[in-house]
């Protein structure tokens, strides 16, 4: 079984000044180390890559070396695939897009439905609750805290 990393889950893991940053370390820890293939789809790295650095959103931003540092870091590992678009994306994005009718910050949440679709993943590792608009895929959150004990 397979899964995908949302953009949040590496931004919390850097953020050593949100309150998520233990829980979403040691999620990405997890989820890195494998048995199970972790997918980091390009838009998601990219996505990593402008926010992380960003002085407007990150209150310590990083490096541009240290953030490339990261996603370096996560695609080293053995259980780790990158993947982008084939020829067979624009169709199931359209198919995505009818579907779920997503607009403005949607869009991106519907290019990586559609990259996870297209490779035959079906669970993203996020804690973005708009995924759970899309048909097709399972939203787990790895960093959610259970309060029921």
């Amino acid at each position: 079984m397979t899964f995908a990393i949302d953009v949040n889950l590496l931004l919390y893991a850097s953020d050593e000044a949100s309150p998520m940053h233990v829980r979403a370390r040691e999620a990405l820890t997890r989820a890195i180390a494998g048995p199970r293939i972790c997918y980091m789809f390009w838009p998601t790295a990219m996505a990593y890559l402008r926010i992380a650095t960003h002085p407007s959103i990150f209150s310590q931003p990083l490096s541009i070396d240290d953030a490339a540092a990261n996603i370096e870091m996560i695609l080293s590992r053995p259980h780790v695939q990158a993947v982008g678009e084939s020829d067979r994306f624009w169709p199931r994005f359209r198919g995505v897009i009818d579907d779920a009718r997503p607009t403005g910050n949607l869009i991106p949440d519907a290019h990586i439905v559609s990259l996870m679709l297209e490779n035959g993943i079906r669970e993203i590792w996020t804690s973005d609750r708009d995924y759970r608009r899309f048909e097709g895929i399972a939203a787990t959150d790895p960093i959610a805290r259970d309060d029921s004990n």
